[in-house]
């Protein structure tokens, strides 16, 4: 009777173990169809790009052409060069000019010269920004073309805010001789020198400026 007692007790121990291993292969299997347990083969995503101490040191603000100062007219003499009217003008003054006969002077233009190309190079020294400006346009001939020179005053300025870091007037002269083509031109101020920039908001401008040169041109000398 003891005998049959153990013999029992042995063979449900290699059933209950014989079904322990069964359903830890079948766990292990499934573990591995569904994916888990396995190592991440999958790339890190790249790290954030950093900004280099060298992008910051290559600003160079862009050069503007403000609108309006793109184009310049040289008249012949004895001639009246259209004023320009401003977009408010009331009825008022706009009957007073309509009737005070002037005409229109364009068949009197001897030179039309215009801006059609600006550039720019930088160098930083000593606290300072040192830019290189260059504007390249062209002169045509007019209906009262004659061979000689024509003078183009050719502002450069830089900006921050309203703060007026540079400005200075220009008066650059062009031969002209060819009357039945276009003059090319480049004019280049390469002394623009300003603080050197701690934020990329300097706004430089460049173009034809025919007021007269005002005392307030000034360079800003470079940092000591």
């Amino acid at each position: 009777m003891a005998l049959h007692t153990f013999n029992g007790r042995f063979v449900a121990g290699l059933a209950l173990a014989g079904f322990m291993l069964t359903a830890a292969g079948c766990q292990s299997g499934g573990s591995s169809m569904l994916g888990f347990g396995k190592k991440d083969t999958t790339p890190p995503p790249p790290p954030d790009p950093k900004v280099l101490a060298s992008q910051l040191l290559a600003y160079c603000p862009k050069v503007t052409l403000r609108d309006g100062t793109a184009f310049f007219n040289t008249y012949a003499k004895g001639s009246q060069k259209p004023k320009k009217k401003a977009a408010t003008l009331d009825a008022e003054t706009a009957a007073l000019d309509a009737s005070s006969g002037q005409q229109d002077d364009s068949a009197k233009i001897v030179y039309q010269a215009s801006i059609t190309d600006v550039t720019r190079d930088c160098i930083r020294a000593n606290g300072s920004l040192t830019m290189k400006i260059a504007v390249a346009g062209k002169v045509v001939p007019g209906p009262m073309f004659s061979p000689g020179t024509i003078t183009m005053p050719i502002r450069i300025a830089v900006m921050h805010g309203k703060e007026v870091l540079y400005s200075q007037l220009h008066q650059h002269q062009v031969q002209v001789t060819n009357p039945s083509s276009a003059t090319q031109f480049v004019f280049t101020d390469s002394n623009v020198v300003a603080p050197e920039p701690t934020a990329r908001d300097y706004q430089v401008f460049a173009g034809y400026d025919e007021g007269p040169p005002k005392k307030t041109d000034k360079k800003v000398a470079a940092a000591e």
